[in-house]
Formats: structure tokens, sequence, C-alpha cells
């Protein structure tokens, strides 16, 4: 069996038969079925050796089924010959944690209010928890995965931010917002051919630790690595056109265009929208929205051309003027 340091394409290791992860290229295809090796598409060439940042979130980590899909089809982004990052999110288990300890728990503006209380438990949950149980599915395929925190090695430095609610700020606590980056402990993994899968705390210069929003972090490392595309596991289907009026999903939009629907979007998906404009104005090439309710929805956002969900752009670039002839060159004309 090819380990990590060795690119390789078809199936899994340790995957029995029938068992091989495969994309559905299309929803509709997904719904009858239809499934392809990653490696066998066209577009797995263009992509190879390019990272991708996938951001793990939604009902995908609280699904055991969809949970070990999940981990199947990052291992299969390996072994077409891309290099995979995971962030993860936690939201559900740590106010599942919250509880058990009869800590509040809430909310302002899709944020979670962050005591020191409630950072030590965020931090447990997630470097504890989340990411070990997300490690341990991915290295169910072989030794790939390795977890790490945004405090390790400074991976995410940030600063404390609050909340916006009507246009006035207002206190949430230790909540961060990702101010630097430094990449060399996730380049380090993914050149010795592993799958780094970071927990987004992030520490400050100021002594305090953390907890970022992991559509945001997912968003600065993807820019930080320079990374192709960023991919969002969330419970929609993708961004709507009209909510809650109509359930039409926007296939594609420039940054532009995003960037005019931001005061407008519900909390929950703020946030994700927020870091798929960030990621494409900083250089990622494409960021897409997928439903991770959807079995194998990580690599139809990846490698599907015209994919489900919703895909975030670049704005084009805008035409060069014409340059004016001198009075010399209109005189040989």
């Amino acid at each position: 069996m090819s380990g990590p340091g060795t690119t390789r394409t078809g199936t899994l290791p340790h995957a029995r038969a029938g068992e091989t992860p495969a994309i559905k290229a299309t929803a509709a295809s997904a719904a009858s079925g239809t499934v392809t090796a990653a490696a066998d598409l066209p577009w797995a060439e263009e992509l190879r050796g390019r990272t991708v940042v996938v951001k793990f979130g939604g009902n995908a980590m609280v699904d055991p089924a969809l949970h070990r899909t999940f981990a199947q089809d990052v291992v299969e982004l390996w072994h077409a010959g891309l290099r995979p990052v995971v962030v993860h999110g936690g939201g559900p288990q740590i106010s599942a944690m919250l509880d058990r300890l009869d800590l509040e728990v809430r909310f302002e503006a899709g944020l979670r209010v962050t005591t020191p209380e409630t950072m030590d438990v965020v931090r447990m949950v997630l470097t504890g928890q989340v990411q070990r149980e997300l490690v341990g599915a991915l290295n169910a395929h072989g030794p790939f995965a390795v977890g790490l925190s945004g405090e390790d090695a400074h991976t995410m430095t940030a600063v404390r931010r609050p909340a916006w609610v009507d246009g006035e700020p207002v206190d949430i606590g230790l909540v961060g917002e990702v101010v630097a980056v430094e990449t060399a402990a996730v380049r380090a993994l993914l050149e010795a051919g592993r799958i780094p899968v970071v927990s987004p705390v992030a520490r400050g210069e100021d002594g305090e630790v953390y907890n970022v929003n992991a559509d945001l972090a997912a968003s600065a490392l993807a820019v930080a690595l320079g990374a192709d595309r960023l991919v969002v596991l969330t419970d929609v289907e993708g961004l709507y056109a009209d909510w809650p009026r109509s359930t039409e999903v926007v296939a594609r939009l420039t940054a532009g265009a995003l960037d005019a629907l931001l005061p407008d979007l519900a909390s929950g998906m703020l946030p994700k929208m927020e870091g798929c404009l960030r990621a494409v104005r900083g250089g990622v090439r494409a960021a897409r929205v997928v439903d991770g309710r959807v079995p194998h929805a990580l690599l139809g956002g990846v490698f599907a051309a015209d994919g489900p969900g919703t895909t975030v752009v670049p704005d084009p670039e805008a035409p060069s003027a014409p340059v004016p002839a001198s009075p010399s060159e209109e005189d040989d004309a």
C-alpha cells in the first residue's frame, strides 16, 4: 500500500469491494447514484498538485454515515493528486457540552458569545473531541491526517472582534478575527504528504486565546496558502436567491455581486459567504458552498465544472484602455 509521500490514484487502502469513494458530478447524478472515480475525472489532472481548503461543518459532522463519507472523499482527493487541508467547525458539539455543564449558549449575529469558561469548553471540544474524531476517520484509510490547532506554531493570530447588530458593535467575549497566518507548519505537513486538520482556535498577541469562526478561519488559511479553491460544507443547498420566498439556488456569482448581497443575508449564511468573498478577493480561484447533507458533496464541490451549490469567482478584470497613438505613429499610419 502506498503511503503519504507517494501520489497514487485509484481505490483507497482498506476499502472493501463496492466502497471505492467516488464523485457524483452533479446534483442529478448524486440522486441517481451515478459515480465516477475522482482520479478518472478530466478535471483531476488540471488540479493535480493544487491545494484545496475544505471547511467541514454542518450535519455531516454529526451524522456517522456522512462523517465516514466525508473522510473517504478527502482521502480520495489526496489519491487524485490534490493537497487537501481541512478546517473543521464544531458548533453542535460545543453547544451540547455547554448544556451538559449548565453554561449559557448564546449567539449574536451568528457568532457564539464566548466567555472565559466557554472558551475552555471550545478548546476542549474542538481539539480534544471533534478534531480527534476526524483525524481518526481519515487515518482509518492510512497514515494520512495530522491534527493541529490555530494556536500551534503561531498558525493563526487573531484580535478580538465584536458582533454587529443593527449597525452597533456588541461585545461577544473571546471571539477573534484572524489577522495573520503562519503557514510553515501546514506547508511542512503538505510537503510530507499529510492531510492537515486544523481546529479554528487562534492565539492573540495579547496573551488571550480566541474562538474563531471556522468559515472565516478556512478562508484566511486558503488565502495564505495560495489555495486553488475553497469548499464550504453546510446544511443548505447553497445561497438562495430570494429566501424565504424561494428555494432557488444561485449557482454562480462574482465577488462584486456577493458583496452587494452580504448586508441582507441571514446570520447563519453570512460568515460562510463572507469567507468565500474574502477568499476570492485574496487570490483563491473559486469558492463554493455545497450541501454537506448530500453524500460525496465534497467531490462534486471540488471537481464538477457545473457542480452543486453556489460558486463565487473573482470579478472579471476590466479591459485595458487602448493606448493613444503618438503623433509620430499617427503620421506613419
